[in-house]
């Protein structure tokens, strides 16, 4: 039964669960049995790009990716703001107004850091016992709260991010107004942007609050995510090779290794004895490694993850992967 990660290149309009039962189906018919399988944080289907997938014991860490941090690439078209702040909504209001290149740039610092948002009606966030979405798709009115989340890095990309761009802000009498399509001053449509966010970040909601800032509003036309935690879309595979596997391909040419995703988590080999009692999961004294986690192995054989705290370490999850060598 295979145990590591399969990274999928999500394509637009799948399904996270619809991409999980993909490579179960690809697994069976490709002769690896029911493996059991999950994935590391749901993408929307209108969202494409990295999609960690994880296959038997890796399901146990499929938790962690969760917590990771991600990366995104983002299209916000200036001039209409949806209900569900995507390409899917129905408009629910509209302005004339496009925000100076020069403008956005000098907006999306106040974005970066600490902040509070508040996440789209049409989200999985649970109000009151119930769904947001159910809730907005039966014509609630749905109160979000506001929640923190954290933007390590906003920034505009493509050709335009390369030029510079000149202050929208001028200091004297009879400046221009930013919004006057007649201003010596590049005008945007729409801008494409890249991100490093904290769990439970919305782009959407990113990209509405950025287009409040700039006198107007905007949608998500596009989002790409290229990075969830340690993996990166360089790992990732197509929904054809993955239907290649089903039909004989290789697995091990794609599948990364369990450890993969505890990516900057030291290893520490372990003796016979002390393998078979973390396998019961007994305590290990007398360890020489810092407070923290530590995957413990024997040979290449991860065991468990586990958590040192003042030389000693105790087991948070436990692998049951056979050794071979045994």
């Amino acid at each position: 039964m295979p145990n590591g990660w399969i990274i999928l290149d999500k394509p637009r309009g799948l399904g996270s669960t619809q991409a999980v039962g993909a490579v179960k189906r690809n697994l069976r018919e490709g002769g690896h049995g029911k493996a059991k399988v999950g994935h590391g944080g749901t993408l929307d289907p209108l969202a494409e790009g990295v999609l960690p997938i994880a296959l038997g014991e890796a399901t146990k860490l499929a938790g962690r990716m969760l917590d990771a941090s991600k990366t995104y690439e983002f299209t916000v078209q200036f001039g209409e703001e949806t209900d569900t702040l995507d390409v899917e909504g129905e408009v629910v209001a509209r302005s004339d107004r496009r925000p100076p290149l020069a403008a956005v740039a000098a907006i999306l610092p106040h974005f970066t850091g600490a902040i509070e948002q508040a996440p789209p009606a049409f989200s999985a966030i649970k109000v009151d016992g119930q769904r947001a979405y159910d809730r907005a798709r039966a014509g609630e009115a749905v109160e979000m709260k506001l929640r923190s989340v954290t933007i390590h890095s906003l920034e505009m990309l493509g050709e335009r991010s390369g030029r510079p761009v000149g202050s929208s802000f001028a200091t004297t009498a009879g400046r221009p107004d930013p919004f006057d399509p007649a201003a010596p001053l590049e005008l945007a449509d729409s801008v494409t942007l890249v991100t490093h966010v904290s769990k439970g970040t919305y782009i959407r909601s990113l990209a509405r609050d950025i287009a409040h800032a700039l006198g107007t509003v905007g949608h998500v036309t596009y989002l790409r995510r290229t990075k969830a935690g340690p993996f990166t879309e360089n790992q990732a595979i197509s929904l054809d090779t993955l239907n290649e596997i089903g039909k004989g391909a290789r697995l091990e040419d794609h599948l990364l290794p369990l450890e993969a995703g505890l990516d900057g988590i030291p290893a520490h080999q372990l003796d016979p004895e002390s393998a078979q009692a973390v396998r019961q999961g007994r305590v290990l004294s007398g360890m020489p490694h810092p407070d923290g986690l530590l995957l413990a192995k024997a040979g290449s054989v991860p065991v468990a993850l586990m958590e040192v705290h003042a030389g000693t370490a105790k087991v948070v999850r436990g692998f049951n992967i056979p050794d071979t060598a045994e």
